[in-house]
């Protein structure tokens, strides 16, 4: 019976039998009838309060049901059944909770949809100029200019292309805030994966005499949005990059088993700093052994890209010495 499973129902029914038990003995010694109306009574009193008790506790319990279809988005409960007492002041403070709850979801829910269309049109409008002028400067290095204003050209160009990166980054990491990301889910091979992720900081490569080095296992891929994966890839390269001397090399090792598929990125920089292992993915944060072109956000957004892939980054150094980043894409949730 559910009602003995209540510490408080089991106590008051002690009570009163040992109440009414006492009282009968008593009363036995005077008249046996007195003491079967005193247990009469007293059984009546148990009954009694187990009926009420029952109801009550039958209340609660479509009140936590009715809470339970708030709390999975339902629109329609009923809390007007509940007319005195106690329980009528928790249902009371229950219903206005909600009623706030809901105001709130909406704001939010409004808020969002506002900064997904400001985001959009901001984006659009930095785009446009920016790409205008890269393209400008492009046709401007074809003409016949002196090498004095052609490395200025360069310097410009390079410049733009971090702050069109730098763009790019703030305003991805501002739509997974804002839940306005919406990710394409397919079937990537990783060799693929890995090609489009080296494009893009391959010629930076060779004009530092960085080597990248790939070792790919078997026939590893993955599931999930190949844009924004190559972008949160290219964010870890050009980091292992950036921390690299030139003439050193960053090996790239993609293995797959039954659990994850791992991928393993190395390189052979100076390495991560104790203190700095578990920050630097922290948004904006820098090491103080960071480069100057260091914006600490690049990390940032591949960890929460990765994370959309129900995939996880963890960074360490290498027993051989230089940075190590393990990203290991699970299979089933974790």
């Amino acid at each position: 019976m559910k009602l003995l499973r209540e510490r408080e129902v089991r106590v008051f029914i002690l009570m009163t039998l040992m109440i009414t038990a006492a009282a009968a003995a008593g009363c036995f010694f005077i008249d046996a009838r007195a003491a079967m109306i005193v247990s009469a009574a007293g059984l009546l009193i148990t009954i009694t309060y187990l009926i009420f008790r029952s109801r009550e506790l039958s209340k609660i319990s479509r009140l936590c049901d009715s809470i339970e279809k708030v709390l999975h988005g339902c629109d329609t409960f009923e809390l007007n059944e509940y007319s005195e007492g106690e329980l009528s002041i928790l249902t009371s403070e229950i219903k206005k909770m909600t009623v706030r709850l809901r105001e709130q979801n909406a704001a939010l829910k409004n808020e969002k949809s506002l900064m997904k269309e400001s985001l959009e049109d901001i984006s659009h409008q930095l785009r446009t100029p920016l790409t205008s002028m890269i393209l400008i400067l492009s046709n401007m290095r074809s003409m016949d200019i002196s090498s004095d204003i052609s490395g200025r050209l360069r310097e410009l160009m390079s410049l733009l292309a971090q702050m069109q990166w730098l763009i790019e980054t703030i305003l991805n990491i501002s739509r997974i805030d804002a839940g306005a990301v919406t990710l394409r889910r397919e079937r990537i091979d990783c060799r693929e994966l890995l090609r489009l992720a080296g494009e893009p900081v391959s010629v930076s490569m060779e004009l530092k005499g960085i080597e990248l080095i790939t070792k790919v296992s078997g026939e590893p891929s993955i599931e999930g949005d190949v844009k924004y994966l190559t972008e949160a890839l290219i964010n870890i390269l050009k980091n292992c990059m950036e921390h690299t001397p030139e003439g050193g090399s960053i090996t790239v090792e993609i293995a797959d088993n039954n659990i994850y598929t791992g991928i393993l990125i190395t390189d052979t920089g100076s390495g991560i700093p104790e203190g700095d292992q578990d920050r630097i993915f922290d948004r904006f944060y820098r090491s103080s052994q960071s480069p100057s072109v260091g914006y600490g956000i690049g990390l940032a957004f591949s960890r929460r890209m990765l994370a959309l892939h129900n995939g996880v980054i963890q960074a360490r150094n290498a027993p051989e010495g230089g940075a190590q980043f393990d990203i290991r894409f699970y299979k089933t949730v974790v």
